[in-house]
């Protein structure tokens, strides 16, 4: 029977001891008997309470229904159907906000992520990591995809300051506490590591196996390498002005405005010592827009200040976050 995916569960209702797998699915139809076969295999060695949270986003093949019989089966296997195709970051927000469990490992359908990595990732949290990254370091994808793959994980660990091999490895474990709160958009599920270490979280990586796509094709083409880009720039601004963001559009108005003077006196010394006539030149068009761009940066800074303000104030928001309070009466 379906029925309409619950609110989130309440932090202080949900248990924390056990495991909670989600598997953002789109079109895996050949791929799923043997995937949940390993993966249940392997969950049950582990001697623990789990739960494997399937999140069908918007197949058009008999996904939906394979894991529909699964799950009379697998009383552990969850299923979150969506109306529609919304994307892996979709998908995998979802798990998390339906997860019963406070220890979550996330991983693809395709077979080419390991269920058998999945205890050597646990035993690397138990070292008191709050993420744990995957890092497909044989990985079996193409020269060209391989090489674009390389260039952008060293690209967004330059930017972000979270240095690791593999951003966008799926099979990555984390501790809850470190991700609470975190809201994912766009293409941002490969950057839950940079958020984490936001939080305070230790961050580290793990070499884990790459198998060669059984069935089909990959979903992701190179049209995402755009969207990462932009959603990179997203993240490196909210890291770096969220609760200031008058310094980035104030510093660029200050220099646009900077320009502006400069380009006023050179004109005025051309006028004034040299006699040539400003209006054979550019200058003063470069003097007008430079002034008129820093004004409304300045400006739209300000705006952005209300709005930051606004964000923080009405939803009771702190632009900190405090791990643990110590020796204060009445807190814990």
């Amino acid at each position: 029977m379906t029925e309409s995916l619950p609110n989130r569960p309440e932090e202080s209702s949900r248990p924390s001891s056990g495991l909670s797998v989600i598997i953002p699915i789109f079109d895996e139809e050949d791929s799923l008997p043997r995937l949940l076969d390993g993966l249940f295999a392997t969950l049950k060695r582990l001697g623990m309470n789990f739960e494997v949270i399937a999140v069908n986003d918007g197949s058009r093949d008999r996904s939906l229904a394979i894991l529909r019989d699964e799950t009379a089966v697998r009383p552990e296997l969850r299923i979150i159907d969506f109306r529609r195709n919304f994307g892996q970051t979709a998908a995998l927000m979802a798990g998390i906000d339906h997860a019963k469990w406070d220890t979550l490992v996330t991983l693809d359908a395709d077979l080419q992520n390991d269920p058998e990595d999945i205890p050597e990732l646990l035993k690397k949290l138990d070292e008191g990591y709050g993420v744990v990254s995957g890092w497909r370091e044989g990985r079996q994808d193409g020269f060209v995809r391989t090489t674009i793959s390389h260039i952008a994980n060293r690209l967004i660990s330059y930017i972000s300051g979270v240095s690791l091999h593999d951003h966008g490895c799926t099979l990555k474990a984390y501790r809850r506490d470190v991700i609470s709160g975190v809201k994912l958009y766009g293409e941002m599920h490969r950057f839950i590591p940079i958020y984490a270490t936001w939080m305070g979280a230790r961050v580290t990586e793990l070499p884990v196996r790459h198998h060669r796509r059984a069935f089909g094709r990959s979903k992701y083409g190179f049209e995402r390498i755009p969207k990462v880009v932009l959603d990179l720039i997203v993240v490196k601004f909210l890291e770096t002005y969220l609760a200031k963001p008058i310094y980035l559009f104030g510093g660029f108005g200050v220099a646009s405005l900077l320009l502006s003077l400069a380009a006023f006196l050179l004109m005025a010394y051309w006028k004034i010592f040299k006699g040539i006539p400003m209006i054979l030149t550019p200058v003063p068009t470069v003097v007008a827009m430079t002034f008129l761009i820093g004004c409304m940066s300045i400006l739209m800074g300000l705006l952005a200040e209300m709005v930051v303000r606004t964000y923080f104030e009405s939803q009771g928001q702190a632009s900190y976050k405090v791990r643990e309070l110590i020796n204060f009466d009445g807190h814990h």
